[in-house]
């Protein structure tokens, strides 16, 4: 099977990337075909479908002169460079599927037609809330916001939601507007792929139909993850450093745990008042190791007593927690979206209220003052990737999606 697969990024970048590149590794290993479809960029691995990838753009160009502005704002709608490179791509190598991530932007749905008038299945994987919230997360001014969803994105411009730019709010409303206007999405993609049940809740009730909307967990290879259950010293956190990722209620329950040290991986645009936070507070143990590779980042895991993902954003199957899970280390994370999901109270980790700083302190405490637990839960998170995250688990139903669509595909025609 020839398999297109587009996102956007073609590096190691965040959740999104890290699902598009094992999925390709994992499909190639399976005898198939994967042809990439992105954006140019000095640090995009080495492809020889590269000279079909769309020009590099930075869209917080935004905000210079009116005609610039303009046709910015035009190509983010509506990238006829795209369209007409991804084209030639189709021409050449006749895909019979094509897999979509995050394509928003600097691709745009401009690719859809395309797709559609050669009569390719479409799959498009649901990472995050875009189609329904124009800032794609359901978060603004520190908490969750569900105002855009139903149609109302003008919302958006009215709470400053992009970058606290009215401008920007616009323009990503107006995207938003022009594509359920045109029906883009519903009329060119066969088959939506949510990554929880919270979402795919979500998703169907603000508007897309319930046939289309195929509930599908990530997964990862579990067997490339030796889980480690002996007590180490740490606790660990890996994300972005901002407030809506819980950085800072964490960083508030570390000063009143002294005994605890934490370790926070990952940069943001937070970061400097994070630190800032640490040193004023005089907290000795907090340590931040900055942004960590791939595989730097498992190894920090695998010494970690356990993570804390104390994130209050609506998430869609973290790949942190399932690798955490992988590496036999419970977690203890906020009771929102899809998290409880994984992190299912007492078995492979400990819930607590979002933003509640008391209530993370309480859970810090009592599962780092009980090794016994630790591995007990360590043990149950590792059980359940392996019996319902797996590669083994996921392939299949992924390569059963893509034969319906085929076989469905061709007996319309």
């Amino acid at each position: 099977m020839k398999i297109l697969i587009v996102n956007k990024f073609f590096y190691p970048r965040g959740g999104p990337e890290t699902v598009m590149f094992q999925q390709m590794k994992h499909l190639q290993s399976l005898g198939h075909e994967v042809i990439p479809f992105a954006m140019q960029d000095e640090r995009n691995l080495e492809t020889e479908y590269s000279r079909h990838f769309v020009s590099n753009v930075d869209y917080h160009q935004i905000n210079g002169s009116p005609v610039k502005n303009a046709r910015i704002a035009l190509k983010m709608i509506y990238s006829a460079e795209a369209k007409q490179k991804i084209e030639r791509l189709l021409d050449e190598t006749k895909p019979n599927i094509a897999h979509l991530h995050n394509i928003y932007h600097q691709i745009s749905p401009s690719i859809l037609g395309a797709l559609n008038r050669r009569k390719i299945p479409v799959v498009m994987t649901l990472h995050d809330f875009k189609l329904l919230c124009p800032s794609y997360s359901f978060y603004r001014d520190g908490h969750n916001c569900e105002e855009c969803a139903g149609r109302r994105f003008y919302r958006a411009v009215q709470h400053r939601c992009i970058q606290d730019s009215r401008l920007k709010s616009l323009v990503c409303a107006l995207e938003g507007y022009y594509h359920r206007w045109l029906g883009t999405y519903l009329e060119n993609v066969n088959q939506f792929i949510a990554l929880s049940r919270f979402s795919q809740k979500k998703f169907i009730e603000y508007g897309l139909p319930e046939k289309k909307v195929f509930s599908l967990p990530n997964c990862l290879d579990v067997w490339d993850y030796i889980p480690d259950y002996k007590k180490k010293g740490y606790v660990l956190f890996a994300g972005r450093l901002n407030q809506r990722y819980g950085v800072f209620a964490l960083l508030e329950a570390a000063s009143q745990l002294p005994q605890i040290e934490i370790r926070i991986a990952g940069t943001g645009e937070e970061e400097e008042k994070a630190r800032k936070f640490v040193e004023e507070k005089q907290l000795k143990n907090v340590r931040f190791v900055g942004q960590l590779a791939p595989l730097q980042l498992r190894q920090s895991m695998s010494e970690s007593y356990f993570m804390v993902f104390p994130s209050t954003v609506y998430h869609n199957c973290p790949m942190v927690i399932l690798e955490s899970f992988a590496l036999g280390k419970p977690v203890i994370a906020t009771n929102l979206g899809s998290v409880p999901e994984l992190v299912r109270n007492n078995s492979t980790g400990l819930l607590f209220e979002t933003r509640s700083v008391r209530d993370l302190v309480d859970k810090l405490k009592r599962l780092y003052q009980d090794p016994h637990k630790v591995r007990e839960y360590g043990k149950n998170a590792r059980k359940l990737v392996e019996e319902k995250y797996s590669t083994e688990k996921y392939y299949p139903r992924l390569l059963g999606l893509y034969q319906k669509l085929l076989d469905r595909s061709r007996y319309d025609n």
